[in-house]
């Protein structure tokens, strides 16, 4: 719309030079600031793949197996104890040893839980006693079954805990063997799950991201929000579903991903931890780490915005001042103030416009220096030319404010006057008194007591329909020589 409207020339120069400058400014301002804030976007980026989410990872893996290894080293220990060993093999009997064992591990290294399953006997021992008989027909217990199954020596495992109110808890399972190497059950300990979930939630507060542990089937063991864990499949999670599988799939190295979830932009960093036989998950939004330089770069566009506008106003006011200034030049005699024969010829188009329209009068009062020509010669062009300008000075008192003062050429005026011949005769003859009367010595040479008097001669004519300019000047030049040839200082109608 703007280019059409420039092409089509319905703005002025000055408003498309405005609009174009308000353009330019405002496209670099925003260009500049969109190529600081993808520069700014790179860097974070940069700095986040390959700086904050590496050591991130580096240091939640190192952490996290401090915090667990120690309790599979213990469940390793459990396994291994002669005593508890000794104890099984002998028939399990005496019960309350068992129980009186597992308490003093529990309570002696604050573990939420401790047990053994006897795979003779099926009997749950717990610190608090024998809880049950575990039976593959309960669901429950399958976890046994799987875990003896799998061969593994060790294992982590989310589940409810019955014996503790059903409590969500990280269970180490660990394959107990005989001297001769045959099963006699499994031994473990638990972690209660708001501990684990407490730990995820310091990495936040910590390192800023959100820290999660994932098993080889894509099920979340352990998530700040507790909700998640033992829940939620990665392969179903928004965002990450698509890249579920190839994740899992990586073993061997640290890996870096990106995904988009609603509004945020995440990337994702992973690492397995053979220990546990889970997956390190740390990921972060991009996009809050670009909330700070977002802001900036706001207020970097709107006090631009806002400057750019400073320098449009100042333009602008710049711009009016010069082309009032040119304008008034371009219509305005530059020695005596009075306008020029172009805007004579505007205000006369307009005069003849009215008259014809509305039948409005007006006439046309030329006017010259009765002898300025020794004028010149006796007291100089100085004081020639401030006789001029008095003179316009004079005229310009003695018309209206409607009537137009023209500076014809050389010492000679025209006046436009809007009324009849009549009162144009009566505006010149007020004119020519007032010049008269006029002292022009004291203002105009100084040196010497020489009589300076001077006088003007007017030619008057009124429009007539089927007048030109050429026609009515005519009659008023024609009016005026003959106020020159019959003595001067006088008026005469054309």
């Amino acid at each position: 719309m703007l280019s059409r409207l420039l092409t089509a020339g319905k703005l002025s120069i000055k408003m498309k030079l405005i609009l174009t400058l308000t353009l330019i400014l405002l496209s670099g301002l925003i260009i500049s600031n969109f190529i600081n804030y993808k520069a700014a976007q790179n860097s974070v980026r940069e700095n986040l793949v390959y700086g904050v989410l590496p050591l991130t990872r580096d240091n939640i893996y190192t952490e996290i197996q401090t915090d667990l290894i120690r309790p599979i080293f213990l469940s390793s220990l459990m396994a291994n104890d002669t005593f508890l060993k000794d104890w099984a093999i002998s028939g399990e009997n005496d019960s309350a040893k068992i129980t009186n064992y597992l308490k003093a591990i529990k309570d002696k290294y604050n573990f939420f839980s401790t047990f053994f399953v006897s795979e003779k006997t099926k009997k749950y021992y717990h610190f608090s006693g024998v809880k049950k008989i575990i039976s593959k027909n309960n669901s429950h217990d399958e976890w046994y079954y799987k875990f003896i199954n799998s061969g593994l020596e060790y294992e982590l495992d989310v589940d409810t805990n019955e014996a503790e109110k059903n409590t969500l808890t990280i269970f180490i399972n660990h394959r107990t063997l005989d001297y001769k190497k045959n099963l006699l059950g499994v031994t473990g300990v638990g972690l209660k799950m708001d501990k684990i979930t407490e730990l995820l939630k310091s990495y936040k507060d910590k390192f800023g991201c959100v820290v999660y542990l994932v098993d080889t089937d894509g099920i979340v063991q352990a998530h700040p929000n507790e909700k998640l864990s033992e829940q939620a499949d990665i392969h179903k999670l928004k965002g990450i579903k698509d890249i579920a599988e190839t994740i899992l799939s990586s073993k061997s190295d640290a890996t870096m991903y990106d995904f988009k979830r609603n509004s945020e932009h995440i990337l994702l960093t992973v690492r397995y931890i053979p220990e546990f036989n889970w997956f390190l998950f740390v990921e972060i939004d991009e996009n809050s780490k670009m909330g700070n330089i977002t802001k900036n770069i706001a207020l970097n566009l709107l006090f631009g915005i806002i400057l750019s506008f400073v320098v449009i106003a100042i333009c602008i006011f710049v711009v009016n001042h010069f082309q009032s200034r040119l304008e008034h030049m371009a219509v305005t005699d530059e020695l005596t103030g009075a306008n020029n024969r172009r805007e004579f010829d505007i205000q006369f188009r307009k005069s003849v416009y009215n008259y014809n329209r509305n039948g409005t009068p007006f006439s046309l009062i030329i006017f010259d220096i009765d002898h300025f020509k020794s004028i010149n010669d006796t007291m100089g062009h100085i004081t020639g030319d401030a006789s001029i300008k008095t003179i316009a000075t004079i005229a310009r008192s003695g018309m209206r404010l409607t009537d137009v003062l023209v500076r014809w050429g050389g010492d000679e005026f025209i006046i436009l006057t809007h009324g009849d011949e009549d009162s144009a005769l009566f505006a010149a003859e007020r004119i020519r008194k007032q010049v008269e009367t006029s002292d022009f010595f004291t203002k105009h040479y100084e040196r010497g007591e020489i009589k300076c008097e001077i006088t003007i001669s007017c030619g008057v004519s009124g429009f007539r329909k089927g007048d030109t300019l050429d026609s009515i000047l005519a009659r008023a030049d024609a009016a005026l020589y003959r106020a020159k040839t019959e003595g001067r200082n006088r008026i005469y109608r054309g």
